[in-house]
Order: C-alpha cells, then structure tokens, then sequence
C-alpha cells in the first residue's frame, strides 16, 4: 500500500512535469511509469518519487531517446545509465550545432543572403555588376557556380580561380561582357562571327592546343548546356566556337613536326 505521499492526481502530476494526461498514460502502457493502484476514492494518487521518474522519462524523450530505449535505460545499473546518458548528451550536441547551422541559415534566407557558395566565389559574383555585367549574367553565374560546386567539388574551386583570374585581364574581361550583351542579338548577326573568332583566339593564347581546364568533361557540358538554354544567340555562339576551336586544333597538328 502506497503511504501519505500519495497525493498527486494524474492531472497535478501532468501540470507539474509539463506533459499531458494522455502522455502520462502512454508513459503506464508502456511499462515506463509504474500505475499506482486507486485510493478508497476511487482516483490514482501519485508521490513526489513518481514526479521524478516522470521528469527523467520527459527528459529522455525530449532528447529523443525512443520510449524502448528508455525502458531499458531505466532497468540498467547505474554504471551503465550514466554512460548512456554521457553518450546521449554528446550525440546531443552534434544535432544543436547542426540545428544552429540550420537557424543562421533560415535567417540568410529570411534576409535573402543564403549562403550557398564559398565566401569568395560571392565576393566575386558581388563584384560583377560594377565590372559591367548584367544582372542577368550574375544570376547565371550564381546558379552555375552552384550547380558546379554541388556535382563537382573538387575540381569546382579550381576551376572558379581561373575564371576569376581571366576577369582581372582587361582584354579577357571584354571578352566576358561581350558574350554577357549577346545575349539578344540574332543569331544571324555577324558581331557573333566575330566574337567567336575573338573567344578562340584568346583561349588558345591563354591556354595553348588541346583541351582547355575542365573541358571535355561533363562540367563543360553542364554549364555550356545551361547557357546555351538561355539565348539563341549564345547557343550559335557556343556552335561557333566550338566549330572554331576544331579548325584551330586541326591547324596547330598539321603545322607540328
């Protein structure tokens, strides 16, 4: 028989600890929290070592720990239970840095400043605008640097250096924004032609015969895919060049030793 300590009901019990009723139910069917037998009055009255019993399972569940384990936590002997708690308050720690992580990043996106890219690779596309491109060309960048980063991460920061060392050239930055105002033009206008001349022109004194960085891989497809899509007149640019680069290549073999 329960002694005089008995004098919570289920109700005060919940209110106290934080929980529901219903809670406290599930807690009894689950073998979690011992149900007292009921009084002469006929209501279940619980003592002050029941309210902490329940605080231990509201605790563990909070953490997440699943009701079994639970249980089981609280028939082990005490050696065992604190190293389980240990571990549970470490693995606690991982998911509260991760949930941080996740806050600051619910609040770039509430300020519209997602970080999604390295620090410099937003400092450079920050940049672009003053250097005379388009608003239209740094969304593009930003989308394929995403992308890039995304698919490719070991070779993507490569790659970027070399874009944001062509842009400190003045020769190939008029290039880049050359290609940026195309992109309304005809495809049949001969600004093109020439362009594409230019382009060709350049990589080969930058980088010499054959295969340029990161060309010939599926890097090179994704991003001139994703631009291609977005004008006519890049998509016959991109034919252009390509149509140049061959003649170039087949040029500097029939010329070698």
């Amino acid at each position: 028989m329960r002694d005089h300590g008995d004098v919570l009901t289920i109700g005060q019990l919940a209110r106290y600890v934080g929980v529901s009723t219903k809670t406290v139910r599930v807690y009894h069917n689950k073998g979690l929290l011992p149900e007292p037998e009921r009084d002469s009055s006929g209501y279940r009255r619980y003592t002050a070592h029941d309210v902490v019993e329940l605080i231990k399972i509201r605790t563990l569940a909070e953490a997440g720990v699943p009701l079994a384990r639970i249980r089981e936590l609280k028939a082990a002997p005490d050696e065992i239970f604190r190293g389980a708690i240990a571990q549970i308050d470490d693995d606690l720690g991982v998911r509260i840095r991760s949930l941080r992580q996740t806050q600051r990043r619910l609040r770039e996106l509430a300020e519209g400043a997602t970080r999604l890219l390295p620090a410099e690779v937003d400092h450079h596309l920050q940049g672009l605008a003053e250097l005379g491109f388009s608003a239209r060309w740094v969304a593009m960048e930003r989308d394929l640097w995403i992308l890039v980063f995304a698919t490719h991460p070991e070779t993507a920061p490569e790659l970027f250096k070399d874009q944001a060392d062509a842009l400190t050239d003045p020769d190939l930055r008029q290039l880049y924004l050359d290609y940026d105002h195309a992109h309304d033009l005809d495809p049949r206008d001969p600004f093109l032609t020439d362009l594409a001349r230019r382009i060709v022109q350049a990589t080969r004194q930058r980088y010499g015969p054959g295969d340029l960085p990161g060309q010939a891989t599926d890097i090179s497809q994704l991003v001139q895919g994703a631009v291609n899509a977005l004008s006519p007149a890049w998509q016959q640019l991109d034919s252009l060049i390509r149509h140049d680069l061959r003649l170039s290549d087949r040029a500097g073999s029939r010329s070698s030793p």
